[in-house]
């Protein structure tokens, strides 16, 4: 016996019951402080792995090369642990201007740092990654411990996207860029 033609699809059930005007609006701030979470959180590994380096922890350098190369223990440490904490300050920021903790006078301005630091941050960040893993490999690290090191620094790439992503957000919800109707009314 064949069986009976399927009927035509149909757009969902629910779809038809809600009138689009009623429908919820997407919520650019909570888009943007989920991914200026993202962006700290980033950073939260190579961080550990900088940390880790400045104790004398086994992460893929000798002691001999630690202490020749990096001054650690020594004056290296200073410099390890203040670049940890400038890069988590910095990671942040965005944080800390799209949750309202730190007042920005005009938002224009701060959308416009935003987008150009975007992209600065991430030509920066995957310049670095691909000159230190594949031009000019480190002969000091150790085999064991390049993953480590790769794994604990990938993160960082994703931090110019989410913060271009937190910056369109932020702007979205403080209406800074938007396009205006020729002859419509201004926003304020």
């Amino acid at each position: 016996m064949p069986t009976p033609p399927l009927p035509p699809p149909t757009a969902h059930p629910a779809a038809d019951a809600l009138p689009a005007a009623s429908l919820p609006a997407v919520d650019h701030l909570r888009t943007a402080r989920r991914a200026a979470r993202l962006l700290a959180l980033c950073t939260v590994p190579s961080g550990l792995w900088r940390l880790a380096m400045a104790a004398q922890l086994p992460v893929g350098y000798s002691a001999e090369v630690l202490r020749d190369v990096y001054g650690i223990p020594g004056w290296g440490v200073a410099y390890v642990v203040g670049l940890t904490v400038l890069q988590e300050c910095a990671a942040l920021l965005p944080l800390l201007v799209v949750t309202g903790r730190l007042p920005v006078p005009n938002p224009r301005t701060a959308v416009r740092t935003g987008r150009v630091l975007a992209a600065l941050v991430t030509l920066f960040c995957l310049s670095q990654l691909v000159l230190f893993f594949f031009v000019t490999p480190d002969s000091y690290l150790s085999s064991s411990g390049r993953p480590l090191m790769l794994l604990t620094y990938a993160p960082l790439a994703a931090t110019g996207p989410l913060l271009a992503l937190a910056t369109a957000a932020y702007a979205r919800h403080h209406g800074v860029g938007a396009r205006r109707r020729p002859g419509g009314p201004r926003r304020p």
